[in-house]
């Protein structure tokens, strides 16, 4: 059989399996909030935009690709003063980084409705490797998808300047997820 007759069955193959469908996000139903200490003291936040890129199953999960970019100027941890704060260069300095991106590398069962994803996480034109535990539950046609993990802030230059100081502010943040999309197949 020569190359081309055998690329041209590989291509009619690969064209007959059913593509993975990409679920939609629920915006309204979803969060991504971070918990950090402030001399000590836990400080909690939230992301009010951000958008994800889903194509998962279950049954499948190798096959997975998941992509998240966050708005940065979206961060609040409750007022005016320190959501400018957040903003400025030592923090997420949102005019040079306006986004943070994770994108997937690989994800692998754990357990019935538990999954582990691996990947890039990049804040400030930086990247790190991340590993995010992942846990799925389905109601109604809905999947929701919630996690915790963990970051140091100093890797992504958060806090730069006089915010260096981990005794001020702590180095760790916890990042907590949930995610509601629909198209998501059975557990």
């Amino acid at each position: 059989m020569n190359t081309q007759v055998a690329l041209a069955l590989s291509l009619l193959a690969a064209a007959s399996l059913p593509a993975l469908a990409e679920q939609k996000l629920l915006p309204a139903q979803c969060e991504i909030s971070f918990t950090s200490k402030q001399m000590g003291v836990p400080v909690d936040g939230k992301f009010r935009k951000f958008d994800a890129q889903v194509v998962f199953e279950p049954q499948k999960p190798e096959a997975a690709k998941i992509g998240f970019t966050v708005d940065l100027a979206s961060a609040t941890l409750g007022s005016a003063e320190t959501d400018a704060e957040l903003a400025k260069p030592d923090w997420f300095n949102t005019k040079l980084f306006p986004q943070a991106t994770f994108q997937s590398s690989g994800v692998k069962a754990t357990g019935p409705g538990k999954f582990e994803v691996t990947g890039k996480l990049a804040i400030k034109s930086i990247s790190r490797d991340v590993v995010v535990p992942v846990t799925l539950a389905q109601a109604g046609g809905q999947t929701t998808a919630s996690g915790t993990f963990a970051i140091k802030r100093l890797d992504f230059r958060i806090g730069d300047g006089d915010w260096k100081d981990t005794s001020m502010v702590a180095d760790a943040v916890q990042v907590k997820f949930k995610l509601v999309l629909t198209g998501v197949g059975p557990l």
